[in-house]
């Protein structure tokens, strides 16, 4: 279908070379996969829409180096326009055909003369370009002339519109023009009244200054009165006072007696100046008693029931409770914290019956911080430092003490009881405490 020797001087038009793809990539997605060109074969696989967008290059490269993919598509071309290709091969091209599909038709199948085809669908294709791009010029050309004569028109308008406003503005000038001659005027008056005004004011102002003269003579005859009177009132506020100053002298020097005794008797029993506990001397983490042999043990043995309510009826006994092991030795199957909420409830109720101090001092040397616990009234709740048992914390507790207060300490522990007994508290079995607390 093709001469040797023929070829393109350029390439293809635009339009001819979009024919030629598109029908290309028609052909190419109903070629059986092992007759399609390898360089075509990842785009025979796309959608038939994007085919042709997204594979134009390569098709266009394949049909020009590839005659058997190109006598392919030529077949196809065809079989669909049979006259137009019969026609070329003929060296005819058909006067009612379009340029470009022509030009794709004579690419293909190379008929005798394909090239010279080619171009002059080339040149119809130009010229009708050319027109259609004249056509266009002419239509923005007229549509400007439309534009213009538009603004022109609207040009005329605003200007009448601009010489309507002018004489309005003229005649508003003329009138405030009149209006200003007429406030002029009405100043010129108001100035006149205003002199009047003054020379009024100015005789007014002289005769109240001779009224002012008046009034400044009765002023200072009052005034002299006045401070007749104020001295009169000081000369009888100094003989009140010269009156009161002996029963005053009299009182302070009864309160001056009081206050000199009360010192040297604080001073004779070194007293501290304020009210101070001295269990609230000792440093704890958390929310302090008297000497073992100070207490009376009336006889009875350590683990009597009745020891513990001799103790409570001695006179500012401090009791100081080893909470913890109070706790595990009544209710160990708690956990510690129910334990703590357990022990200050019934210490809370203790002491409202009795109204002893009550000290309950926590192991705290393992925890990480503070511990809540709501101490109930008339209890105080410790935890010992890190690093430090609750056992050292009840040794400093008890050596916080006079010697000579009545201190029992409550712990099972014999170590902490045989210590404390040395330092003049008494020791008291936890089992004691339980028994109390359980008759609250």
């Amino acid at each position: 279908m093709s001469s040797a020797g023929e070829g393109l001087s350029r390439p293809l038009p635009e339009q001819v070379r979009s024919h030629v793809v598109e029908l290309a990539a028609q052909i190419l997605g109903a070629m059986p996969a092992a007759a399609v060109p390898s360089p075509l074969r990842g785009i025979a696989k796309f959608d038939p829409r994007k085919r042709a967008r997204l594979g134009s290059a390569p098709i266009a490269a394949q049909l020009e180096n590839d005659k058997e993919f190109r006598e392919v598509v030529a077949e196809a071309l065809a079989a669909e326009w049979p006259d137009l290709v019969a026609s070329l091969a003929e060296g005819v091209a058909p006067p009612a055909a379009e340029p470009s599909l022509v030009a794709a038709a004579a690419y293909l199948t190379r008929p005798p003369g394909w090239a010279d085809m080619v171009e002059a669908a080339r040149d119809d294709l130009e010229r009708s370009a050319a027109a259609a791009e004249g056509s266009a010029m002419e239509q923005t050309v007229t549509r400007l002339r439309e534009q213009l004569a538009a603004q022109k028109t609207a040009a005329k308008e605003e200007g009448e519109r601009l010489r309507e406003q002018l004489k309005g503005a003229r005649s508003e000038i003329s009138d405030l023009r009149r209006r200003l001659h007429d406030a002029r005027e009405r100043a010129r008056a108001a100035e006149a009244r205003a002199a009047g005004a003054e020379e009024e004011a100015r005789e007014a102002m002289a005769a109240a200054a001779s009224a002012g003269s008046a009034g400044e003579s009765e002023l200072r005859r009052l005034r002299e009165r006045l401070a007749d009177a104020e001295r009169q009132l000081e000369t009888t506020r100094r003989a009140a006072r010269e009156g009161r100053s002996l029963e005053d002298a009299k009182v302070r020097m009864l309160l001056d007696a009081l206050q000199d005794a009360a010192a040297g008797l604080r001073r004779e029993l070194a007293l501290p100046s304020g009210i101070h506990r001295p269990a609230d001397s000792v440093l704890s983490v958390a929310p302090g008693g008297q000497g073992a042999q100070a207490v009376p043990a009336r006889a009875l043995a350590d683990d009597d029931p009745a020891l513990f309510d001799q103790l409570l009826a001695l006179p500012q006994i401090h009791v100081i409770v080893d909470g913890y092991n109070v706790t595990k030795t009544g209710y160990g199957t708690l956990t510690l914290a129910d334990q703590r909420a357990r022990l200050l409830t019934g210490l809370g109720g203790l002491y409202a019956q009795t109204r002893v101090e009550l000290t309950c001092v926590f192991d705290g040397a393992e925890l990480n911080g503070p511990v809540p616990v709501s101490a109930p009234r008339g209890v105080r709740v410790m935890f010992s430092s890190p690093g430090q048992i609750a056992d050292d914390l009840i040794r400093q507790l008890v050596r916080a003490e006079p010697v000579g207060r009545a201190v029992a300490v409550v712990s099972s522990d014999r170590e902490v009881a045989e210590s404390v007994r040395r330092m003049g508290a008494r020791p008291v079995p936890s089992v004691l405490l339980l028994r109390r607390l359980g008759r609250t």
